[in-house]
């Protein structure tokens, strides 16, 4: 059975269409989806690299906040110290002056005791003294 000239023709038709669409439309299409997959890829890998670099500026920055918050504790319990050591050498001076001021007024007191006893015995010998002239009417000797 010899195929009729127009299956042929049919058949050439075909062929001719399929490299015809192979060429002018599948090449073209698989090239710009080739390019595009290309694309997305380099894009992907960019994303990818620039992800990587904010996580490891994200960990730097968050060690050196950490570090940054360590100084200032270190720095605010260095301050609080001083301080506690300020406050402890001014209680002491106050102390001290407290304790200075307390010896000298003690001192003073006794001093002030002291005169007013003699004083008071000096009177006491010439009130005596007095006593003793007007009970007797003449002077004691």
């Amino acid at each position: 059975m010899i195929p009729d000239l127009s299956v042929v023709w049919v058949i050439v038709f075909v062929l001719v269409l399929s490299v015809l669409l192979d060429r002018l439309l599948l090449r073209p299409v698989t090239r710009v989806m080739g390019g595009r997959e290309e694309t997305i890829r380099a894009a992907r890998e960019l994303a990818e690299t620039a992800r990587a670099r904010v996580q490891g500026a994200t960990d730097e920055f968050e060690a050196k906040t950490r570090t940054a918050r360590v100084d200032v504790y270190q720095e605010m319990e260095k301050k609080r110290r001083a301080a506690l050591d300020r406050r402890g050498e001014i209680v002491a001076e106050t102390r001290r002056e407290v304790e200075r001021k307390m010896s000298d007024a003690t001192l003073r007191v006794q001093t002030q005791v002291a005169a007013a006893r003699a004083q008071l015995e000096r009177d006491a010998d010439a009130l005596a003294t007095t006593i003793v002239e007007r009970v007797l009417g003449r002077k004691a000797s």
